[in-house]
């Protein structure tokens, strides 16, 4: 197992590094503590029973540890990303709160989410045809199947088409009006994400989508980057000529308990975020297939 260049994961690191040293059959207790010039002064620390997984990839350090609270973690570049006990409340929110305002989308493109936690909740529709993802790290992609079976179930849909590229490049490339819906699923803008968070990016969205189509993008937290949030407002009130708002929803594990969403639909039938046109969690073939939904619903 390597640690090689995992400077933010070093707590992660010596735990495991110490049971190795003595031989030992039991993981040594241990935290993971989450440091990001992206909120200083403050970290989330997480209790590590075992080290799963820990390499790096073309793009990243990639992490997998056995907590004693969360179930299993994954993070990248020392920021944690999923964990098997809230992931839902990212998942479901990124995904249903564009999917449900938009009348019977067909075609949806996933820009990120290579842990297949997107795809598996956009699997829920019926009226989907085609779902694509583009992942820039594959490396992701084969860690989730191994480590979070439960996430990456969206990758086995027959629907999906998995592209491992960087998302501008692929959009670049993309025929306008291809997709009735686009769902960033970005880590933050520091590293292999930060073109995501550009106008320039979002211009590549808005030329994507059909006439009224919907997009979502992972939008930071309202208690730590409000700066980035003003400036993501802006951008796509310039970019987006149907509706544009602000979302946000709960998440335990990442920092300051709060992450956000941009909610952005293009010029043509009219979109509102806030009176969902579909109500998903009523669907009988979405709960048969996946399951109950855990977190999301209507009034939400």
């Amino acid at each position: 197992m390597e640690y090689e260049g995992c400077d933010r994961c070093t707590s992660v690191a010596a735990v495991e590094e110490g049971k190795e040293a003595e031989g030992m059959s039991v993981v040594i207790p241990g935290w993971f503590s989450e440091m990001s010039p992206m909120w200083p002064g403050e970290a989330h620390s997480l209790k590590v029973e075992k080290v799963l997984f820990h390499n790096k990839s073309k793009f990243q350090n990639v992490l997998v540890f056995q907590s004693s609270t969360y179930g299993k973690v994954l993070v990248l570049d020392g920021v944690i990303q999923v964990t098997e006990r809230d992931e839902c409340a990212y998942q479901e929110m990124i995904t249903h709160l564009p999917l449900c305002s938009v009348q019977n989308p067909k075609k949806v493109l996933v820009i990120g989410g290579g842990d297949g936690g997107v795809l598996r909740e956009v699997s829920r529709y019926s009226t989907v045809e085609h779902i694509e993802i583009c992942e820039i790290d594959e490396m992701v992609v084969e860690v989730a199947k191994k480590f979070f079976p439960n996430l990456a179930a969206g990758f086995e849909d027959p629907r999906v088409r998995l592209h491992v590229e960087d998302g501008v490049k692929y959009l670049k490339n993309v025929s306008e009006a291809s997709y009735d819906a686009i769902i960033v699923d970005s880590s933050d803008p520091i590293g292999p994400a930060q073109e995501l968070f550009e106008k320039p990016f979002f211009e590549l969205v808005a030329r994507a989508l059909r006439p009224g189509g919907v997009a979502c993008t992972q939008a930071e937290s309202i208690w730590l980057h409000m700066n980035i949030i003003e400036n993501i407002i802006s951008v796509c009130r310039q970019v987006f000529k149907g509706s544009v708002n602000y979302a946000w929803t709960t998440v335990p594990t990442y920092p300051s308990g709060v992450i956000g969403f941009m909610l952005c639909s293009t010029d043509g039938p009219p979109v509102n975020f806030k009176r969902p046109t579909y109500h998903i969690e009523e669907d009988e073939h979405s709960n048969k297939a996946k399951g109950p939904l855990k977190f999301y619903n209507s009034e939400v």
